[in-house]
């Protein structure tokens, strides 16, 4: 069996690897799809903190992750058309900077994520997933209906914003930079589930009555946790938008809540790199097989079949011999 610790090394110089090899062969495209995953991957690392260490399966992830979408969309929108954003007493100029536009997303990301987790905690089981769908398809029917950034049909962004000292035009450029935010995120995820925060998160996640003798709030935990699950998750749904420049409703959809769970559950729920193998795979059976049929999600259910009646612990586990955190 393989170490977890030489797998993560693997999988992160896999990850440059192909884009690299895509740049010497001349092959925008491949760098496109790398960027794609890595980008999946990101939002994908942001649920596993809530879901992997906390247990909360959410299912309206895709909230924050349009949010994020938006609030790129919105400012860069503002800034091709010269024409400032009014907000009630307060009018902010839009902006093409990709640093400002970050930290916006991850703001209202992070102060989403806390209303909504202040309510949904408040339920366990099935209907903590119910109420976060809910509010998922809140975001979403609200984005079809607003007009004003193109209602149904998204808003196109003319020209990808720019970051100080590189040409994010270039594909290998944005990659580096969705590469960087992904180990940022990884990091930020490794830090967590080592320290004293992630073993009582953990810990609420097995038995919140035994943390709360303790003198723990279990509530308060899985609620910081969900701030920082929403707020990684806003950042991807930001770079996600400057990939495609485009923003609509679908970034709010359940079916991608759904794909994120299904990322993780292949990779390894709870792993650090599980979100990434998950992501991997998905975009690689997207590009090859959808050249083939528009019904290879087929695929892709039989591997998560496999996965969850015979590999609990997903890609990661069969590699090391261990099993995953039960959720």
């Amino acid at each position: 069996m393989i170490r977890e610790s030489y797998i993560n090394w693997i999988v992160l110089a896999g990850f440059l690897v192909v884009p690299l090899w895509a740049l010497s062969a001349d092959e925008p495209f491949t760098i496109t799809l790398a960027t794609r995953a890595v980008l999946l991957a990101l939002a994908a690392v942001g649920l596993n903190i809530a879901l992997g260490i906390g247990g909360l399966v959410s299912l309206g992830h895709a909230a924050f992750f349009g949010l994020g979408g938006y609030a790129m969309g919105i400012l860069a929108h503002h800034a091709q058309t010269f024409t400032p954003l009014e907000l009630g007493m307060f009018t902010i100029a839009g902006t093409k900077s990709m640093p400002i536009i970050w930290l916006t997303a991850i703001i209202v990301s992070a102060l989403a994520a806390f209303v909504i987790g202040l309510l949904s905690l408040r339920t366990t089981g099935v209907y903590f997933i119910m109420i976060t769908l809910a509010f998922g398809q809140m975001f979403f029917f609200f984005s079809i209906s607003w007009s004003a950034y193109g209602g149904e049909d998204g808003l196109s962004i003319y020209v990808r914003n720019g970051f100080p000292g590189l040409n994010t035009l270039v594909p290998i450029q944005f990659f580096g930079l969705c590469f960087a935010a992904l180990c940022a995120a990884l990091f930020v995820h490794w830090k967590l589930r080592k320290s004293p925060f992630g073993l009582a998160l953990n810990a609420a996640r097995q038995s919140p009555a035994r943390v709360e003798t303790v003198g723990l709030n279990p509530v308060r935990l899985k609620l910081l946790a969900f701030v920082i699950s929403g707020a990684i998750t806003g950042l991807a749904g930001a770079l996600f938008a400057d990939l495609n420049r485009f923003v609509s409703p679908t970034m709010f959809s359940w079916q991608l809540s759904g794909e994120l769970i299904v990322l993780i559950i292949i990779g390894g729920v709870g792993r650090l790199m599980g979100p990434v193998i998950g992501a991997a795979l998905f975009v690689t059976l997207e590009h090859f097989l959808g050249a083939f049929t528009d019904f290879w999600h087929i695929w892709l259910g039989v591997i998560l079949l496999l996965i969850v009646l015979f590999a609990r612990g997903g890609v990661v586990g069969i590699l090391t011999g261990k099993a995953g955190p039960h959720v």
